[in-house]
């Protein structure tokens, strides 16, 4: 689904949506005190406080790498958004259909398991030799313990009206999941103020998004863009500023499930005005296998304002890089 616009502004709706509000954020402060497993390796959660896309997979990826490159054999636990497989599992030739997109994403890079219950799936993966635990989302989910959990935040998007589902778009009180976090990451410029809802003691990691490198072989090139993430428009800002001329953007809902018919007009569109069809690594795995080749894909990394920073944490939890 898309959020709906008046997650982002405060007014009479949200205020008549109050109470079940409160009903929501009290059955999540009841459902995260309990105590979760404590695995015997490393836990890292890339969490955030509002419901759709942060950046959490993104930031999850760069983790991922910085940890391999330590020497560390890395698992990856998600939930399988989208996906039918039940219980726990690792990724393995599974479809989007199957285990969802974020996981094919995560799997590319480190063995990756999937399911709703995390410590289930972190056993899994400390039985197959995983020595660190990257978990994409779960910071509202207590079946597993955290030794890192860091609040994503999105710099455009913030934290919307500040209210609690349904009356905006967050999980649970901004306070309450910062209390849980040892920092946040801030991607992008904080457009919103979000830094001033976050307690003074909660260090802040600024990075912003860019492009992928198989951008540059697409500078200047005019194309049309779609997208079924988050936020599409920020799909958009992060080809114009690699130097694609995005003649039109088609936004999806987070996840969508593109049919023949959205593909045929996608391709037929972009023929008619001269323009590439280009998507995103997430909506690119989505894609029936027979598109794959038919569109071209644009990834995003993360450049850190302060890389030192983020080691020293790292650090803190895992020792000193060798």
């Amino acid at each position: 689904m898309k959020a709906p616009a008046f997650w982002q502004r405060d007014g009479l709706l949200p205020a008549l949506l109050a109470p079940l509000a409160a009903v929501y954020a009290a059955a999540t402060a009841r459902r995260v005190a309990a105590q979760g497993w404590r695995a015997p390796v490393p836990v890292v959660c890339c969490g955030n406080a509002t419901a759709g896309g942060t950046g959490k997979t993104t930031l999850a990826l760069d983790l991922g790498a910085r940890l391999a490159a330590r020497g560390l054999r890395v698992g990856f636990l998600t939930r399988g958004y989208g996906g039918r497989v039940a219980g726990a599992a690792r990724v393995g030739d599974d479809t989007a259909a199957a285990v969802g997109d974020e996981a094919l994403l995560l799997a590319a890079l480190a063995p990756t398991y999937v399911g709703a219950n995390r410590a289930a799936s972190a056993r899994l993966a400390v039985a197959d030799g995983a020595q660190v635990l990257v978990m994409d989302d779960g910071l509202q989910n207590p079946t597993l313990a955290k030794d890192l959990s860091l609040l994503v935040i999105d710099g455009e998007a913030g934290f919307g009206n500040g209210r609690v589902i349904p009356a905006g778009p967050l999980r649970e009180p901004v306070g309450a999941a910062a209390a849980r976090c040892q920092a946040a990451v801030l991607i992008g410029a904080d457009r919103t103020g979000a830094r001033t809802h976050l307690p003074p003691h909660l260090p802040v990691l600024a990075a912003s998004l860019h492009a992928g490198p198989e951008a540059a072989a697409l500078a200047g090139r005019r194309v049309l863009a779609f997208a079924g993430i988050g936020r599409p428009a920020k799909f958009r800002q992060t080809l114009l500023e690699a130097g694609l001329d995005v003649a039109e953007l088609r936004g999806f809902a987070d996840h969508h499930r593109y049919n023949e018919a959205e593909l045929r007009r996608i391709l037929a569109d972009s023929g008619r005005i001269s323009a590439l069809p280009v998507t995103t690594p997430k909506d690119a795995v989505r894609l029936p296998a027979a598109w794959r080749d038919r569109v071209a894909v644009v990834g995003v990394r993360l450049e850190w304002a302060d890389p030192a920073g983020l080691d020293a944490l790292l650090d803190s939890v895992l020792g000193p890089a060798p």
